[in-house]
């Protein structure tokens, strides 16, 4: 069963399992445009299902959360302070599972705070945005032109949602509805995770990490991906035939069953 709350102003969607098992719960980090909705599409009930409370909170200016009248001015660090308020209202330290610009802001609070264990998917690199931002701009210049109006609050077309996000085939309802729920991004955000905030990972505690990416990814595309993990010394996942909304692609659930086989070996070793 899905509920809703707010820990300040910030919204957090949360799934409860019938049968918990003894395992730290899952705190899940949505992406730029976006909020905790892209969690509660298929994840948060999938974990819960499998005894995990799993939570996702939507960033300040995202979703239902307040701060929408000041999107273009929070920073990377204020969404650090909202995961970390998040985490303090839970019972324990949860799992932290952040997906693009999320990732990076997982990367952030690792600097400062411990986790049992982290999962990066198509995350922002330690290295930034500018590497993926010269690679959309030379293979998809006209998706990069969509996503600059849309970082700038203009409306975008329905098809350029489909191309950054999905490689697989989906409905086209399906993507008219989530186009409802995007939205303009914090411009200071991006600036940070471009130049001015990146994560320094000798500062950072060193949770377990996962680290996953897709292979038609056009936004995070597979070899920073690879980059990152090479950065924490751990291996990468990529999945053939996805793009970057892993977790709303058609075969979301083979990223799920991946995450969760590797949460089982990690959290009891």
């Amino acid at each position: 069963m899905m509920n809703s709350r707010r820990v300040g102003t910030i919204e957090v969607l949360s799934c409860e399992p019938a049968k918990a098992r003894r395992s730290p719960p899952l705190l899940f980090v949505h992406g730029a445009f976006a909020g905790a909705w892209v969690w509660a599409e298929h994840f948060l009930p999938w974990f819960a299902e499998r005894g995990f409370n799993a939570h996702a909170l939507s960033l300040r200016g995202h979703g239902e959360s307040g701060g929408h009248e000041r999107i273009d001015w929070h920073s990377v660090h204020d969404f650090v302070e909202d995961v970390a308020a998040v985490i303090a209202d839970l019972a324990e330290a949860p799992v932290l599972i952040g997906h693009s610009m999320g990732g990076f802001v997982v990367q952030k609070y690792l600097e400062r705070h411990a986790v049992p264990a982290a999962v990066l998917m198509c995350s922002v690199p330690p290295q930034g945005l500018v590497a993926a931002q010269f690679s959309l701009l030379f293979e998809k210049p006209g998706l990069m032109m969509e996503i600059n109006r849309l970082l700038g609050g203009g409306n975008v077309a329905p098809d350029a949602l489909r191309e950054a996000l999905f490689a697989q085939e989906v409905d086209d309802e399906m993507v008219r509805r989530y186009y409802r729920m995007m939205q303009p991004e914090s411009q200071r955000a991006i600036w940070d995770m471009s130049v001015f905030s990146l994560p320094n990972p000798g500062a950072m505690a060193r949770p377990p990490l996962l680290v996953l990416g897709a292979e038609k990814d056009v936004l995070m595309p597979a070899f920073l991906v690879q980059s990152t993990a090479r950065t924490y010394g751990v291996p990468d996942r990529i999945f053939r035939g996805m793009g970057h909304g892993l977790m709303l692609e058609k075969d979301w659930q083979h990223v799920a069953q991946t995450i969760l086989d590797w949460l089982e070996e990690t959290l009891q070793a």
